[in-house]
């Protein structure tokens, strides 16, 4: 196969849509004939500081065309882009530095002003370069390049980027993707959401993350589709103007800024440019789904991915949603659930979710130990508990590493959450499992309220609701309110930040 970025400019540009918007930001428009000529100049710039095939170039860059410039023009040359989180700090950049022996970095000069200090002891970085336009930077070195960059010949086998996991539950790992994996785009983005090139894709996940990468850059960009990139950080407010001046057909987020458009108040009509709105990153809670559908008219297709699979390997369909469900598999993908033992498990028993995907990674970077627990042959075990009912459609309880037994019965924290979430006074909710007296783990809830109130007003209210839903194992040993729950920058709730709040608190 060519290298996979042909599929997402060259083709495109050949096809006769050159001068179709490809991105569309605050600040304007770049057609796919311009952004196939920036991707050129970017890939000459990275060869002329001496970059090879399979060496890294690490991306510290809020979304905007200089995001994907740098991510196509690594992949033009056979380099390794290797996207890093904004949101993180400069020992945190420094260890993913590290980790990669990215050759090159490309960031953004204000995120750059509080790293360059720490930029020591990495022996493989040969290049520092900032955005801007002045001598040295990216947009005057890509102004002096050439835009005529032929397209280094790759393998579907060849390395084309890496991801690095969110580490809700302990350190980042790279997750390794080759060219022939972006291609896999075509079944979600095609079987499932019918995208063309009249859509236009919005998605308040940032491009490092794979819901957005796949979502808002690779399956717009296979059909010539345009997408709307913003550097600044979503909120309410401004999500609200961009939708009205862009008029997005499909809306990417997660349940959490879900949560907190509907309690933003915004007009009913918000969402009328929208054909279908996507979840992903957490289960969505039914009242989230019917909540959002009664106020905008407007569906939620709920799905899971992973940073392994890069696109949905599981969707709910347009006009056939089911609130609650993750939905079925997406065609392409064979999902497997399998007990503690290996073997399957039948309509509503648990079982991990294993996957067959063509967009699955072979592995992580340097954690072989890792790699043999997640990816047995040709299956990734996901660590995602869920049910199957009668109907084929999947249902989320949890992840492996969060259940927990009480007076020897499984607890599921997502179980708990959805009962504290019925509560009309609350908006958010997260429960973990904490060693209590003579080490005997014991349920703790933490929630944010809804629509002011006496925290302890609420902690009583609740325990008299949960009282009368739950089983007497299942109720949290106490409830906390908060102010706000701690979450990744792609919407997931930190646990193992819950665990620490709650064992401080026993």
């Amino acid at each position: 196969m060519p290298n996979a970025v042909s599929a997402f400019l060259d083709d495109t540009v050949a096809g006769g849509a050159a001068d179709r918007p490809a991105i569309v930001t605050p600040g304007g428009a770049t057609t796919y004939r311009e952004l196939l000529r920036l991707a050129g100049r970017c890939g000459n710039v990275l060869r002329g500081l001496g970059l090879e095939p399979e060496q890294r170039v690490a991306l510290l860059l809020p979304d905007g065309v200089d995001w994907a410039t740098t991510f196509f023009g690594a992949l033009r040359i056979g380099a390794v882009a290797v996207p890093l989180n904004t949101r993180l700090g400069p020992a945190q950049w420094v260890a993913l530095l590290r980790d990669s022996r990215a050759r090159v970095l490309i960031a953004d000069a204000a995120l750059l002003t509080g790293l360059r200090s720490a930029l020591t002891d990495l022996p493989h970085l040969r290049a520092v370069i900032a955005t801007g336009s002045d001598a040295g930077t990216l947009g005057a070195l890509l102004a002096a390049a050439a835009p005529e960059c032929a397209p280094e010949p790759m393998s579907g086998d060849d390395t084309a980027f890496w991801l690095y996991t969110s580490g809700t539950t302990g350190g980042a790992k790279a997750a390794v993707h080759l060219h022939r994996d972006l291609l896999a785009c075509r079944h979600y983005g095609l079987d499932v959401l019918k995208v063309s090139d009249a859509d236009r894709t919005f998605a308040t996940s940032r491009l490092f993350f794979a819901y957005a990468l796949g979502n808002a850059l690779l399956i717009p960009f296979y059909v010539g589709a345009t997408t709307w990139l913003d550097p600044a950080w979503p909120e309410p407010e401004g999500v609200l103007r961009a939708v009205a001046a862009f008029e997005p057909t499909l809306f990417f987020s997660v349940p959490t800024f879900y949560g907190r458009l509907l309690r933003a108040k915004l007009p009913a009509d918000s969402f009328r440019s929208v054909r279908a709105c996507i979840s992903a990153g957490e289960r969505l809670p039914a009242e989230l789904y019917e909540a959002w559908r009664k106020r905008f008219g407007v569906e939620i297709l709920d799905g899971l991915g992973a940073s392994e699979t890069i696109f949905m390997v599981l969707s709910n369909r347009p006009g056939k949603s089911r609130a609650g469900s993750a939905g079925v598999p997406v065609p392409g993908t064979e999902v497997r659930l399998l007990d503690a033992e290996g073997r399957p498990v039948t309509d509503g028993e648990p079982g991990v979710l294993h996957v067959r995907t063509p967009s699955a990674s072979p592995g992580y970077w340097n954690r072989l130990d890792l790699s043999r627990r997640a990816f047995v042959g040709e299956w990734f075990r996901t660590g995602d508990v869920m049910t199957r009912d009668a109907d084929g459609f999947y249902q989320h309880v949890g992840r492996d590493d969060e259940l927990f037994k009480v007076a020897g019965q499984w607890v599921a924290p997502s179980d708990v959450e959805a009962a504290l979430l019925a509560h009309p006074h609350v908006a958010e909710a997260g429960v973990v499992g904490v060693p209590a007296e003579a080490g005997l783990v014991k349920p703790v809830a933490f929630v944010v309220g809804r629509g002011g109130g006496e925290p302890e007003a609420l902690a009583e209210a609740l325990e008299a609701h949960l009282a009368a839903t739950l089983p007497s194992h299942q109720r949290p040993r106490r409830i906390a309110v908060v102010d706000e729950l701690p979450r990744t920058v792609t919407g997931k709730l930190q646990r193992n930040v819950l665990r620490e709040w709650a064992e401080r608190t026993l």
